[in-house]
């Protein structure tokens, strides 16, 4: 008498293998590395480092809000885009119990950037002049590298 024959039950745990017999794909670096950060996380960073970089001379930033949004919006009707105009910061007064706002524009900065070091320059340079428009000082006086050659 033929017995019908069963299939194995999957053992409780992670597959070890694929169907091809090769073993699972998986990331292809740990999150740790900073291979493993999207565009975005690695721009948020380079910004969230300017940022600390500031706060020891200036104090006060800890009460200002940055943000990091993908590109300018376009607020009224019948605004349209120049070719020189597209901002790569901007500030927001604070207002109804809300703090004021440093916004840098991803896209734009990544457009004009090449490589790691030429991007994390411009957006230290970004934030720098966005604070000193919020804080009504000049540039320079935010941060006294400002404008020199940082590569």
């Amino acid at each position: 008498m033929d017995k019908p024959v069963t299939p194995r039950a999957a053992a409780p745990g992670p597959r070890r293998r694929d169907r091809h017999g090769r073993g699972m794909r998986g990331p292809i670096a740990p999150p740790q590395v900073p291979l493993a950060a999207s565009r975005a996380e690695a721009f948020a960073d380079l910004v969230q480092d300017s940022v600390e970089r500031l706060e020891r001379r200036w104090p006060q930033l800890a009460d200002i809000d940055f943000l990091v949004l993908e590109v300018p919006r376009l607020d009224g009707p019948g605004q349209a885009w120049n070719d020189e105009a597209v901002p790569l910061g901007g500030t927001i007064s604070a207002r109804e119990g809300r703090p004021a706002r440093v916004v840098v524009y991803r896209r734009p900065v990544e457009i004009r950037t090449k490589g790691r070091d030429e991007r994390a320059a411009l957006v230290h340079e970004v934030v720098v002049e966005q604070v000193a428009e919020l804080l009504g000082l000049t540039p320079e006086t935010v941060d006294p590298r400002y404008g020199e050659d940082q590569g």
